[in-house]
């Protein structure tokens, strides 16, 4: 297996979203992880790395089997509904993904038998006695303490564990116990952020414990090799999705082949509700294959609508296809990134999110972008003036600010504070308002003073320019209109911008807008939202 002991190098990045449970329609918690890994590959992509993004759905397990029954269809049939409306949620949020990967899919199959088959080789899997209390809704063993008083799943409130007790086969966990413990102290970014690494850390010091990788009685699911009264258990299985996504299409289904380029992942991006199966399970399943770890598990965490646990018996779901269609991909996107920062629990309140898009989006950026733009024609022709940023001078304050934030967003995605990412680019954009309010130049117009409205319009124009390519991975389609009513003629939802398509460096910088071009004449590249309608009690 050493073969299979390559290194990412560094023009690649490949990450990951959880393969999607298909027990119902995709939620908002989907749609928040998959918008996060979005952004970090299109950052990854714009800084000229190649990239593969893997998302996809989990959809073996005796819920979906449940579910499929209730429903009076095939599981197969149920699954492929599911799949669809995720692909559709995803193209509704402008997700560039490149491999969709479906635990269902032939190839695997394959992938789960050769992993199985090699970890069997090892003696890490054994057959014993499984007693305990399981809840169907996680597709997990659950200890007494660990449940309600009225034997629920504090996750799944409305539905009681069922007691099990059957012959499971087992994967030997416990082995793994000193070498995984090895891990996060070797490697403390290995999961991410801090509190999720200390929660993993507090389970694992307590003793690890074999875990149940097959089920009886579960006809939806691969068969243990050799033994078919057994269905291997669904995270098992699942987890194995992210290395079946690795293979090229019409190539043979082998760890091999799967492994060759992309393989070990640069990061798993899950909710913290499933870190224990990524950051514990995964990678003593990996180790016992003993092949290369990912680099890391980021577990964000949850979300809630206006200040509560979002859920059907409250009645307070937020449907995102809803969300969409009534504001859009890049708005959605924007208020998720910017108000909840990545890694803690956030909040989702329509009339805050209304209120922060206006005044981000169409206030702030897009009025500036307008009146700046009204003033060149008015004032230059509408012709960019003869200027470089190097012709501004050094005490501009606008200037230092771009000047500063050359240094500081690129860090920023690099560590994945998408919240700061989104600041930055509004005090540049905030202080370019304040800069014409005190410069006036519509006064030194007057005066007769071009060089000086000149210099004006330019160092804002440039930094509105700055501001859409600092957020442009984040909202791509305002970025794009406000490039191209800035004379550029190139497409931020180009999937292969910054591979194939080099993109000059002077993008990332402050001071590079193009000279003597006639720009097109203004036009919104936000429209205000209207607020939400309020129905008094």
């Amino acid at each position: 297996m050493n073969s299979f002991n390559n290194s990412i190098s560094k023009t690649t990045f490949s990450l990951t979203t959880p393969l999607y449970y298909v027990n119902g329609l995709p939620h908002i918690g989907s749609a928040y992880t998959t918008m996060i890994a979005d952004v970090i590959a299109r950052w990854q992509r714009l800084c000229g790395n190649e990239v593969l993004f893997v998302t996809g759905t989990d959809e073996h397990g005796q819920k979906i089997q449940r579910t499929a029954e209730q429903g009076g269809i095939e599981p197969q049939i149920h699954c492929d509904r599911i799949a669809a409306s995720f692909r559709d949620l995803w193209e509704k949020l402008n997700i560039q993904y490149d491999r969709f990967s479906r635990t269902t899919a032939k190839n695997h199959d394959a992938i789960v038998k050769e992993f199985f088959e090699i970890v069997w080789t090892q003696n890490d899997i054994y057959l014993d006695q499984q007693q305990g209390w399981y809840c169907v809704a996680c597709e997990e063993f659950k200890e007494k303490r660990e449940l309600l008083e009225d034997g629920c799943c504090p996750t799944h409130t409305n539905l009681k564990a069922e007691w099990r007790d059957e012959q499971n086969y087992f994967f030997r966990l416990s082995r793994y116990q000193q070498a995984l413990e090895e891990l996060y102290q070797s490697n403390p970014d290995f999961i991410q952020p801090e509190t999720r690494r200390n929660e993993v850390l507090n389970f694992v010091k307590q003793g690890l414990q074999d875990f149940s990788i097959s089920r009886v009685n579960v006809s939806w699911g691969f068969p243990i090799p050799n033994d078919p009264n057994h269905t291997i258990y669904v995270w098992f299985d699942a987890l194995l999705g992210y290395i079946t996504a690795l293979l090229d299409e019409n190539e043979a289904p082998t760890l091999e082949n799967a492994l060759k380029k992309w393989y070990p992942f640069n990061l798993h991006l899950i909710g913290k509700d499933i870190l224990r199966f990524h950051a514990v399970y995964w990678p003593a399943m990996l180790m016992s294959a003993n092949l290369p770890l990912p680099q890391q598990v980021f577990g964000h965490g949850f979300l809630t609508k206006d200040g509560q646990k979002m859920g059907k018996t409250l009645g307070n779901t937020l449907d995102p296809f809803s969300l969409l269609d009534k504001y859009g991909s890049d708005a959605v996107r924007y208020y998720f990134l910017k108000e909840i920062e990545f890694g803690k629990d956030g909040d989702f309140n329509e009339t805050r999110f209304v209120n922060i898009l206006n005044a981000d989006l169409a206030n702030d950026l897009g009025n500036l972008l307008n009146r700046s733009l009204g003033m060149l024609n008015k004032y230059c022709g509408g012709v960019l003036p003869p200027i470089l940023g190097k012709n501004i001078p050094d005490e501009n304050n606008v200037k230092q600010i771009g000047e500063t934030l050359k240094y500081r967003f690129p860090e920023a995605y690099k560590i994945y504070k998408f919240h700061l990412v989104c600041e930055d680019a509004l005090i540049l954009v905030r202080n370019c308002n304040k800069f014409i309010d005190e410069t006036a130049p519509w006064s030194l117009y007057k005066k007769g003073e071009q060089k000086e409205v000149e210099k004006i319009l330019y160092t804002v124009l440039e930094s509105v320019r700055f501001s859409a390519f600092i957020l442009a991975p984040i909202i791509p389609n305002v970025s794009n209109k406000i490039y191209h009513q800035l004379g550029y003629n190139f497409d931020f939802n180009q999937k292969d911008l910054g591979v194939k398509t080099y993109i000059d460096r002077g993008h990332f910088e402050w001071g590079i807008l193009p000279l003597n071009q006639n720009l097109p004449k203004a036009s919104p590249v936000f429209v205000k939202l209207e607020p939400p309608i309020t129905i008094d009690s």
